[in-house]
C-alpha cells in the first residue's frame, strides 16, 4: 500500500469525507425501522393521529439528511477515486515512455493498452465502490444486529447463524474467483493485441484479401474472451442468488417464529415489522461487502498487472552518468571492439551462439563531418549498430564513443539531442504535417519549416494538397505514399539540425533522381553533421567517405566505394548485380 500513499495523499479530504458522510445514511437505516415500530406500537395502537404526524416529520427529516449525506458521500467518493486513478494511469504512461526499447520488448502493445485503460479502470471501479461501502456496509450491519438484539435476543440468534454460513460461501467464491479474473486479463490482452494488429495494417489486410481470415482470428480471441469472461463472471452471478435465498429463508424464519412470539404476547407487532427490516439489513450489508470483496478480487488481478509495469527496471537510465551536463558539439563518433547481444547467454557449441551476439567487436571511427554508408545483407546487424550511438540500446561489451565519451556517460536526453534518426519504419503521428515537422524543433519558424521541406524534397507535394502544411495526418501518415512519407521524415530530422545524422535505408521508397537530390542537401544543410547512411542500393553510398561492409555482425570490409570494388568481393558481387539489374529494367 505503501505505492498508493502518494496518491491518497493530495485527496486524503475526499478520502476521509467520502465514507464519513455515507454514516449518515447509516444512522437514518438503522433509525426509521424503531421510528416506524413506535408508530405501529403507540401511535396506531392508540389511534394517536398527533404522535404519528410528529414522528412522520421526524422520519422525513431523517430521509432528506440521509438523501443529503448518500450525495455528498457518493460525491466525495467519485472524486476520490478519479482523482487517484487519474494520477496512477499518468505515472503508469510515464513509466511505459521510460521503458527501453528492451523493456517495451517484454510486454505486448495490446497489453500495455489494457493496463493504462482497462485495469486501471477496474481499480477506480473498486476504490469508489469502497468508499462508498467502507463505513456504510459494516455500520448498518453492526447497527441492526444492536437493535435487533435490544428488541428480541432469541429472535436475533437466527441471524447469528446465518452470518457464518453465508461468510463460508462468499470465501469459497472469492477464492474460487480470483485466478478468473486474471485468465480474463490476459484474455482481454490477446484481444487488444488482435485489433491492434488488425487496424493497423488494414491496408495490407485488403491488399492480400485476408479479410476472412482476420475475421476468424478475431472470433477465435473473442470467443476466447467470451468463455474466460463466463467462467469468471458465473462466479459473480452465483452471488447474488445464494444471498437472496439465504435473505429469503431467514425473513421467513424470523416472520414464523416472530409471528408465536406476538401470538404468545411477548412482542408487539410494530416490533416485528421493525425487526424483519433489520434482518433484511444485516444481510443487505452482507451482500454489500460480498459484492466489493468479488469486485476487489478482479481489482487485485489488475493491480498486480499495474505493478508488473511499475516494478520494471529500467535498464538505460542515466543515473549514473558522469557527464550529464555534456552535450554532443563535435558529432565524431568510434566504435571501440564493441559486442552486442539483444537476450541473455545461453549455452551453444561456439562463441556466436553461445553469446547470441548480434554484432562482434566491431572497430571504426567516423569523423565530424564525414558520411558513413552501411550495406550488408538482411540480418547483418545493420541496424543493431546504429541503435547503438544514441543508446537504444547497451553495448554488451566494448564502448561506443561520441566525441570521446563513452555514450553512457552522457545524459539520455543531451545525447539523442545531438542525435538524428530516421527510423527503418518511418513513423508519422495524428496531427496536421506542420506539427508532424515541429517535432524535429517545436519553435521553428514556418521560414525554416519550409526550407528543411524543400531540402527533402517534400515542399512540392506538400503544397499540392488544399491545406498544404496545415494538411491532417491520417492515422500513421495513411493519407501519404511511402517515399512521401519518407520525405516528411528526413524533413523533420533536418529541421532538428543534429551533429550525427543516422539514416536507417530512409530512401528506399524514392526514385534515385530524387534520393540524390536529397544527398546533395545533406552537403549544404548538414555539412558539419556526421552522417550514417543504411542503404541496400550502393548507388545511395558511394559518395561516403567511408564505407562499412557488414556480413553476420562482423565488419567484412571498410573503405571507400573505389576501394571496395578493387578489394571486396562481396562488395563487388552486390555492386554488379544491382547495375546489371539497373540496365535491365532501363532496357
Amino acid at each position: 500500500m505503501k505505492r498508493y500513499q502518494p496518491y491518497i495523499q493530495p485527496y486524503l479530504s475526499a478520502f476521509l469525507l467520502g465514507p464519513l458522510l455515507m454514516i449518515t445514511e447509516v444512522i437514518g437505516e438503522v433509525m426509521l425501522p424503531k421510528m416506524m415500530a413506535l408508530i405501529i406500537n403507540h401511535g396506531i395502537a392508540q389511534r394517536d393521529n398527533r404522535y404519528i404526524f410528529m414522528m412522520g416529520i421526524a422520519m422525513a427529516a431523517t430521509s432528506l439528511v440521509m438523501a443529503l449525506g448518500g450525495i455528498g458521500g457518493a460525491y466525495f467518493s467519485s472524486k476520490a477515486s478519479i482523482c487517484f486513478t487519474s494520477d496512477l494511469r499518468q505515472d503508469l504512461f510515464a513509466k511505459v515512455q521510460k521503458f527501453s526499447f528492451k523493456n517495451i520488448d517484454d510486454f505486448s502493445t495490446g497489453s500495455l493498452v489494457t493496463r493504462l485503460t482497462n485495469d486501471i479502470q477496474q481499480v477506480q471501479n473498486v476504490v469508489m465502490m469502497g468508499l462508498r461501502m467502507m463505513f456504510r456496509a459494516p455500520g448498518m450491519m453492526i447497527g441492526a444486529l444492536i437493535m435487533a438484539f435490544m428488541m428480541n435476543p432469541r429472535l436475533a440468534v437466527i441471524i447469528l447463524v446465518v452470518i457464518p454460513l453465508l461468510t463460508l460461501a462468499i470465501v469459497i467464491i472469492l477464492r474460487t474467483a480470483f485466478p478468473r479474473f486474471q485468465v480474463m486479463q490476459k484474455a482481454i490482452d490477446t484481444l487488444n493485441n488482435g485489433i491492434q494488429e488488425a487496424l493497423t495494417n488494414v491496408r495490407v489486410i485488403k491488399s492480400f484479401v485476408r479479410e476472412d481470415y482476420e475475421e476468424e482470428k478475431f472470433c477465435r480471441a473473442n470467443g476466447q474472451l467470451k468463455e474466460a469472461s463466463m467462467g469468471a463472471l458465473n462466479i459473480v452471478i452465483m452471488t447474488m442468488p445464494v444471498m437472496m435465498l439465504a435473505m429469503n429463508i431467514t425473513t421467513l424464519a424470523v416472520v414464523w417464529y416472530g409471528g408465536n412470539i406476538i401470538i404468545a404476547g411477548e412482542m408487539q407487532v410494530g416490533d416485528l415489522t421493525a425487526f424483519t427490516t433489520y434482518i433484511v439489513q444485516i444481510l443487505m450489508s452482507l451482500m454489500m461487502l460480498s459484492m466489493v470483496f468479488l469486485q476487489s478480487s478482479r481489482a487485485m488481478a489488475s493491480v498486480k498487472r499495474i505493478n508488473e509495469v511499475m516494478d520494471v527496471e529500467i535498464d538505460l537510465t542515466d543515473e549514473y552518468s558522469a557527464q550529464k551536463e555534456k552535450k554532443v558539439t563535435e558529432g565524431r563518433v568510434e566504435f571501440k571492439d564493441v559486442c552486442f547481444s539483444y537476450q541473455s547467454s545461453s549455452s551453444g557449441s561456439d562463441g556466436k551462439k553461445e553469446n547470441n551476439l548480434v554484432l562482434e567487436h566491431l572497430n571504426f571511427t567516423a569523423l565530424p563531418g564525414q558520411t558513413i554508408g552501411i550495406i550488408g545483407a538482411t540480418g547483418s546487424g545493420k541496424t543493431s549498430l546504429v541503435q547503438l550511438i544514441p543508446r537504444l540500446y547497451d553495448v554488451s561489451s566494448g564502448q561506443v564513443l561520441v566525441d570521446g565519451v563513452d555514450v553512457r556517460e552522457y545524459s539520455l536526453q543531451n545525447l539523442r539531442n545531438g542525435v538524428g534518426m530516421v527510423l527503418q519504419k518511418n513513423v508519422l503521428f495524428s496531427g496536421s504535417i506542420e506539427e508532424n515537422l515541429r517535432w524535429g524543433k517545436e519553435e521553428a519558424s514556418m521560414e525554416e519549416i519550409y526550407a528543411v521541406a524543400e531540402s527533402a524534397q517534400a515542399d512540392g507535394f506538400i503544397r499540392a494538397f488544399s491545406k498544404n502544411y496545415a494538411t491532417e495526418m491520417g492515422q500513421g501518415g495513411s493519407n501519404v505514399s511511402g517515399g512521401q512519407k519518407q520525405r516528411l521524415c528526413i524533413a523533420r530530422v533536418l529541421l532538428k539540425r543534429p551533429k550525427i545524422l543516422i539514416l536507417d535505408d530512409s530512401t528506399s521508397a524514392v526514385d534515385t533522381a530524387t534520393e540524390a537530390r536529397i544527398r546533395e542537401c545533406f552537403g549544404t544543410v548538414l555539412k558539419g553533421t556526421t552522417k550514417l547512411i543504411i542503404a541496400q542500393r550502393i548507388s545511395s553510398v558511394e559518395d561516403a567517405d567511408q564505407i562499412l561492409v557488414l556480413d553476420d555482425g562482423k565488419i567484412s570490409a571498410m573503405g571507400t566505394h573505389q576501394e571496395l570494388l578493387n578489394t571486396c568481393e562481396a562488395y563487388q558481387e552486390i555492386y554488379y548485380s544491382q547495375r546489371d539489374r539497373e540496365k535491365e529494367v532501363s532496357a
